[in-house]
């Protein structure tokens, strides 16, 4: 006799005995359910038995000299036992959906520069593969999108080296090393040499940071071998530009950022050694199982990476 299961994917004795009972209860027969289930008639009639004990032992279907028709308690279970076995078939859809990214949500946070060309090509082929999963994004810096991750507000974090951000406790997913360079005027006399640059070559000029200290900005990243002049401070990306334009400033740039900087601006490669390359990475906290969702977004991330020049 085959062994009786649940309705396929949740195979536990309640969902077994009301399967049983609805089969029976739509069919009028115990012989026409046990072929329906593909089971003998005498596990049929021991399933209903065993419900009918569990339920404090009340008769479910009174025997008929031909089939057998609900009881009254069997009239009073029926509508309980609908409702049950559906939720368990919505309950199994949306955990299926869950398996294949086709529902749920995804919650993931990304810093600025990032969102210049990074993100909005992976999303979009995200959204293209997994229409139906709802997506909701936060921009910010990378230290503060860690905690936000920790507190659990984000299934996801695009973060980078930048700013001393504290990675210990995560699970990185790398998605690529980008270079710096340093946004002049497009004017500025070191632009028509168009060769990498020392930064020690801009120690005079004004520089434009997010920050009045070189902590927690790019400029933490490179080793300047001078303290940086920071005359303003601009947190805005395209407002930097403005500033670099004016001839107020110079400001360095992520390689993410590069290609959407107005044509009034020259970038300079800095040198390696002035500048190594900043590692960027898809963060997710250490010990929690990434969703389906996330993990099909780290691979959009990966495959937008592997398109961006850095």
């Amino acid at each position: 006799m085959p062994t009786p299961h649940g309705s396929g994917d949740v195979p536990d004795l309640a969902t077994v005995w009301l399967r049983v009972f609805l089969e029976v209860a739509r069919h009028g027969s115990f012989t026409v359910a046990a072929r329906t289930l593909g089971w003998t008639q005498s596990a049929v009639s021991r399933q209903i038995s065993s419900l009918e004990s569990a339920l404090g032992g009340a008769p479910l279907f009174d025997r008929l000299p031909r089939g057998v028709g609900l009881t009254e308690a069997g009239r009073t279970l029926l509508p309980h036992a609908e409702a049950v076995t559906e939720t368990l078939r919505d309950a199994a859809r949306e955990l299926a959906d869950l398996r294949e990214a086709a529902g749920g949500r995804l919650r993931f946070g990304a810093f600025a520069t990032a969102d210049a060309a990074l993100v909005p090509q992976a999303l979009a082929a995200f959204r293209a593969r997994h229409p139906r999963v709802r997506v909701t994004r936060e921009e910010g810096l990378s230290p503060g999108l860690l905690d936000r991750l920790t507190a659990g507000d984000l299934d996801l974090a695009v973060v980078s080296t930048t700013g001393r951000a504290p990675l210990d406790g995560y699970d990185l997913h790398h998605l690529l090393d980008e270079a710096l360079y340093v946004a002049v005027p497009a004017g500025h006399p070191l632009a028509a040499a168009g060769a990498p640059v020392r930064l020690a070559e801009l120690a005079d000029a004004d520089w434009i940071a997010g920050s009045p200290r070189p902590e927690g900005t790019l400029l933490a990243a490179v080793r300047q071998g001078f303290r940086p002049h920071v005359a303003h401070v601009v947190a805005e990306w395209t407002a930097k530009q403005g500033y670099v334009a004016a001839g107020l400033g110079v400001t360095l740039v992520p390689a993410l950022a590069a290609a959407s900087v107005r044509p009034d601006i020259a970038l300079l490669r800095v040198r390696a050694e002035d500048a190594p390359a900043r590692a960027v990475y898809a963060a997710a906290p250490r010990g929690r199982s990434l969703t389906p969702a996330a993990r099909a977004f780290v691979a959009a991330l990966r495959e937008a990476a592997a398109r961006v020049q850095v």
